[in-house]
């Protein structure tokens, strides 16, 4: 596959830099706010911890965007990292040829 420049930005980074700090609040506040324990959060924005559907829909609601622009995100993410692992293995894939 193609060489990368940049290595995968987890959704954490995105929901930290972009929507945290770009809207001056604390994670502790966000967690409040959509009903999570704040562990949830933490473990978010350090990229140990997916954005699940259930955490897509309450950030979706309480930046009143789309919980699909949150788990497209984490799809994203998770692409790149599979790309990253298996690419030789999918590059050896003969594709089915339609006729």
């Amino acid at each position: 596959m193609s060489e990368k420049l940049y290595p995968p930005i987890h959704p954490g980074e995105v929901l930290m830099e972009d929507f945290i700090e770009g809207f001056g609040i604390t994670q502790n506040k966000l967690a409040v706010s959509i009903g999570v324990p704040p562990r949830r959060i933490n473990e978010i924005v350090h990229g140990k911890r997916a954005i699940t559907a259930d955490t897509a829909l309450r950030l979706g609601r309480y930046f009143g965007i789309s919980p699909q622009f949150w788990l497209n995100l984490q799809t994203r993410y998770e692409l790149e990292l599979a790309e990253d692992r298996v690419s030789e293995q999918i590059a050896a894939i003969t594709p089915l040829k339609v006729a």
